[in-house]
């Protein structure tokens, strides 16, 4: 059986574990969307994942040596990043968060933005798990022809 099969595994399963701590980290934002003040007395900031090719070789190298072999090696995620963008002041003279004026800073994370990022995050995912499931049924046949 060729390696050819096991590598799209690869590359399926790496993005299924991609998007499944994309959706942990939307799923964390959404928890906190009025969290005006976390651990360290600072109201909470949006977190996004970014993900990087899974490999340690760079283009030039992957073009001179490689370029009829190359092998897939999928995702990975390469940092958790912190959105510096400001929040939204809403004027509430009664919390406890509130400043001299009343105004409360909350954190910038917009439910709409972090649904659709779920859609994508999930559509992503199954994505990923059709063609892990396409794989393994190809691998699966190429046993069967072999008896």
């Amino acid at each position: 059986m060729s390696s050819g099969i096991f590598n799209a595994m690869d590359v399926a399963a790496s993005g299924m574990t991609a998007q499944r701590t994309r959706l942990d980290i939307i799923s964390q934002n959404l928890a906190n969307v009025n969290t005006t003040r976390d651990e360290n007395g600072e109201v909470y900031r949006r977190q996004t994942v970014v993900f990087q090719e899974n490999s340690n070789s760079s283009f030039d190298h992957i073009l001179s040596n490689k370029l009829e072999t190359y092998d897939a090696r999928g995702v990975k995620i390469a940092a958790i990043v912190e959105d510096t963008r400001e929040g939204a002041m809403a004027y509430d003279p009664t919390h406890p968060d509130a400043d001299e004026n009343g105004y409360v800073t909350l954190p910038n994370v917009n439910t709409v933005t972090e649904m659709t990022n779920m859609i994508d995050a999930s559509r992503s995912y199954e994505a990923n798990a059709t063609a892990f499931n396409a794989a393994k049924a190809m691998a699966s046949k190429g046993l069967e022809l072999m008896q």
